[in-house]
């Protein structure tokens, strides 16, 4: 069995744990040191550290403090890894902790970070999902289950100082754009809610200042939450320092493609067993900038699917040029009234966008002046027929069952 590097305590706060931090810095010591062939086991906090709990309540979505995200077991060190290289990471297997076999999803509401479709779903709302082997449900959404696709939504290397005053002043900067914007346009450095692992006094204090958020993906990987790497993934990190510094958190069970529901997937605490190698040089011998991957190959055999198409003109029909961006969320909104014709209520369609194992595709990026996107939904996951008939769509939920929501306070 593969030694666990690190283990986490889901009853005890991750600020408690030294080999657990939540920003991004080059001076965050290693939490553990392994060789290249290694192969071991970290466990991992769900990514608000146990903040949302297994009720019917939102309230723990609507409150829970944004600057603490995200809890990631690490850094890693790896001997030998040098700035250039490429460390070369297996994910062998990953799943729920025993002790924790369900996961949540929700929508923050706008003033809390808001989301994808944030001027349609304003309030803060909760789906709880529970895990029976592979397949998951959820209490809150009837009539749909799924085999799970599980995954880190966020797994990355240490930037190097360079990197991270880059990422600090450009994000500053695009903040100054819009300095009062509700949810704000980026997240820099906020010192009072740091967690800097092992590190203590000055050093502690200069991560504190200086670490970059985890919120976004930038060019080490980061909070990219891809879907497919799963099991058996193979992933490409640029190294910037000594070391590499992995780290790993944000488990999810299962993600639709985008994670539009930003809270998107269902989040769960688990572990991860790897195992790493080195390809020295490998920076500039592939021009590698950002990660790349090889996908799991294992994924849920879906084969027949709902496609929903979407263009670049926004709800209020305004025209924008060849945007992905409007052309992907008309795709969603299209998706979601669909569903609301078999008794769905807009939420529960949202959220089975954001935890179900939805394709998201870029379809035209050419014909101008609209970008097509598509939402691929798979309909083997509903307890009943979606596909459209000349009947007409049955209406099989009578609404007595909704997603909890929680009001911003007057």
């Amino acid at each position: 069995m593969p030694e666990t590097l690190i283990k986490v305590d889901l009853k005890d706060s991750p600020y408690n744990n030294p080999l657990v931090h939540n920003r991004w810095h080059p001076d965050i010591p290693m939490a553990c040191w392994v060789n290249p062939g290694d192969d071991f086991v970290l466990e991992t906090y769900d990514w608000t550290g146990g903040y949302i709990q297994n009720n019917d309540s939102a309230d723990d979505v609507r409150d829970v403090d944004l600057t603490t995200v995200h809890f990631l077991s690490g850094p890693v060190g790896v001997k030998g890894a040098e700035p250039g290289d490429l460390l070369v990471v297996d994910l062998l297997d990953i799943g729920a902790k025993a002790d924790s076999l369900w996961g949540f999803n929700g929508f923050f509401s706008k003033n809390n970070g808001g989301g994808f479709l944030t001027e349609h779903f304003p309030h803060a709302q909760k789906s709880i999902w529970d895990f029976n082997g592979m397949f998951t449900k959820s209490r809150h959404i009837p009539g749909v289950e799924f085999a799970g696709l599980i995954h880190p939504g966020l797994i990355g290397c240490l930037p190097d100082q360079k990197m991270l005053d880059m990422w600090n002043e450009r994000e500053v900067d695009f903040i100054a754009t819009q300095p009062d914007r509700v949810p704000p346009l980026a997240n820099p450095p906020f010192a009072k809610t740091a967690h800097s692992g092992k590190a203590t006094g000055e050093v502690k204090d200069k991560i504190a200042a200086e670490g970059a958020r985890t919120v976004p993906p930038r060019e080490h990987g980061g909070n990219c939450d891809i879907k497919d790497l799963s099991r058996g993934s193979k992933i490409f990190f640029p190294v910037y320092v000594e070391g590499a510094g992995l780290s790993v958190g944000d488990l999810h069970f299962s993600q639709g493609d985008g994670e539009i529901t930003f809270c998107g997937a269902i989040e769960m605490a688990g572990w991860v067993h790897m195992r790493v190698q080195l390809i020295k040089g490998g920076m500039a011998k592939y021009g590698i900038k950002n990660p790349i991957f090889k996908p799991s190959p294992i994924t849920p055999n879906y084969k027949d699917y709902l496609i929903f198409e979407g263009i670049s003109v926004d709800e209020q029909g305004k025209q924008h040029y060849l945007d992905v961006h409007v052309a992907y969320r008309q795709a969603c909104l299209n998706a979601i009234e669909y569903l609301k014709k078999f008794g769905y209520t807009g939420a529960q369609a949202y959220s089975i966008l954001g935890t179900a194992p939805v394709q998201g595709h870029i379809s035209g990026v050419v014909d101008i002046p609209n970008a097509c996107a598509t939402l691929w939904l798979p309909t083997e996951i509903f307890e009943f027929d979606i596909n459209p008939t000349a009947a007409g769509p049955v209406k099989m939920l009578d609404g007595s069952i909704d997603m909890p929501i929680s009001y911003d306070p007057k």
